[in-house]
């Protein structure tokens, strides 16, 4: 935290002149008034102490003392006893004044003009602010605290600083992975998919989103096409427009992509079939082997997302990957859904000389994850704790699912919802006219969280009826009351108990 007696932070806050015309002390005053309204000092941060800013300004202490004094009169700084005076929270808390241009700054630089390509204006993600906060969070991709492995996780990190495991991951490994993280990718993840690879075929990434841009960076350029599945997930739809690709949706259906409307000239294929995104539903037997004979007939490029399919399903399916013969599926893992969001941890499964290729690229992209957070993982995996989390995972949240399809049938009786097992989301179909935009906006003042679901659509301009629900966030007793408040949000008055 920043120190009071940092006189380099606080050198441009004051400019004090005799010849100004105001009082040292109302200078004093208005340059602090200037920099909190402009949010250049933040809450947490300790103002000098009187006798310190006394000394740099060449005021004396009594000047200081006064000012400060009638800044707190006024409620800008409050002063804390033995800490000194800070910004007052209250004033933080409420909108920063629009700053005036400076004639330097009006002939400032367009950003925009002078971009290659136009991220900001891709798809926004979810706006899920403060949902840990809300009653009754049925949002997709978030952790539940009260089930995340706190001391396995603290035991794993622990272990990673001891003297000889700094030595392992502490020097630059340039283009390298954890090689303990690699091998317990290789035997303790990959399996349960069917997948077996050697580890040169294996590369670690930043999640999966991370393992999608590579792959577009160095796949995929102006004019490629992409078949994706509609409704499917949108941060992989920007992330291939980033690339210059163009996007080619394809419908789904109860059994997923419908692999028959695939374009035969589409360079790429993505898919989810493990749990399509966002319907829940999983790719057939017969899609799967009709989608790798066409991609081989045409020669087309597979990327496997393998969506929500950490935990243990209730009838599980292999991954694509486990039945491509030809080296075309391209597999992306993620640890998100198990361990947790934030690590940013994922993985790449695929031919060796493409993962050369994406080492090659990484370097120049970040050289490779935090070794540190590697060697955590890996140990986390080694331990067995990664195994009996899945199991703990896959028994809450099939519960949560019940709870959930049983809620919606008592409360929401005219949604349908996607007859899918596993997973940790529910995709809802309202009646015809409804807005799931209006009703997560209703929903929300009802302290319930939920996910309209037009982002999901390549045209996603529309409001549609369409909404998510996940379950990994909210616990087992908060689920029906939860859908009461949401069915009372819908405007239908929930049955008797």
């Amino acid at each position: 935290m920043p120190q009071r007696n940092d006189t380099a932070i606080w050198s441009g806050l004051f400019r004090i002149s005799a010849e100004s015309g105001q009082t040292l002390q109302a200078q004093i005053r208005q340059a602090i008034v200037a920099a909190i309204l402009d949010r250049q000092i933040a809450a947490s941060m300790p103002l000098p102490s009187c006798r310190i800013l006394a000394e740099k300004l060449g005021v004396a202490r009594g000047t200081v003392v006064l000012a400060f004094q009638q800044l707190v009169d006024q409620g800008f700084l409050v002063a804390r006893e033995r800490r000194g005076h800070f910004v007052n929270p209250e004033v933080l808390a409420t909108p920063a004044k629009p700053q005036q241009k400076s004639p330097d700054q009006a002939n400032e630089i367009d950003w925009k003009a002078r971009r290659q390509i136009a991220a900001s204006d891709m798809q926004p993600p979810a706006k899920l602010d403060n949902w840990i906060k809300s009653s009754y969070p049925f949002v997709y991709g978030q952790f539940d605290p009260t089930l995340f492995p706190t001391a396995e996780w603290r035991e794993c990190n622990r272990m990673a600083l001891a003297v000889l495991e700094i030595r392992n991951w502490a020097a630059d490994m340039v283009d390298r992975d954890d090689p303990l993280l690699i091998e317990q990718i290789q035997a303790r993840l990959l399996p349960r998919r069917g997948i077996f690879a050697n580890p040169d075929e294996i590369i670690v990434t930043l999640g999966a989103q991370n393992a999608l841009y590579m792959l577009a960076t160095l796949l995929m350029t102006k004019g490629s096409k992409v078949a994706m599945e509609d409704p499917g997930y949108p941060d992989a739809r920007s992330i291939f427009r980033l690339s210059g690709a163009d996007i080619e949706p394809v419908p789904v259906d109860h059994s997923g992509i419908v692999t028959s409307a695939i374009p035969s000239d589409a360079g790429f294929v993505f898919v989810t079939p493990s749990h399509q995104c966002p319907t829940m539903v999983p790719l057939s037997a017969e899609r799967r082997q009709d989608l790798l004979a066409r991609a081989t007939r045409n020669n087309q490029i597979i990327i496997e997302d393998g969506y929500d399919s950490q935990l243990l399903d209730e009838a599980p399916q292999q991954a694509l990957k486990s039945l491509d013969r030809s080296g075309r599926v391209v597999y992306v893992g993620s640890m998100s859904k198990t361990l947790a969001p934030g690590l940013r941890l994922g993985y790449i499964v695929a031919s060796a000389d493409l993962i050369a290729e994406l080492r090659a690229l990484r370097r120049f992209m970040l050289r490779h994850p935090p070794a540190n957070n590697q060697r955590a993982v890996a140990l986390f995996l080694s331990l067995g704790h990664h195994e009996a989390l899945v199991r703990r995972l896959s028994t809450a949240f099939t519960e949560r699912r019940k709870r959930l399809v049983q809620a919606i049938s008592a409360f929401l009786p005219d949604w349908q919802s996607t007859d899918s097992a596993g997973g940790t989301s529910l995709w809802l179909e309202g009646p015809r006219g409804t807005d799931s935009r209006g009703l997560a906006a209703a929903a929300a003042t009802r302290s319930v969280i939920i996910e309209p679901g037009e982002r999901f659509f390549e045209h996603s301009d529309k409001p549609t009826r369409f909404m998510r629900l996940g379950i990994s966030s909210i616990a087992l007793q908060h689920i029906e009351p939860g859908i009461r408040e949401l069915a009372t949000a819908a405007g239908r008055r929930p049955a008797a108990a």
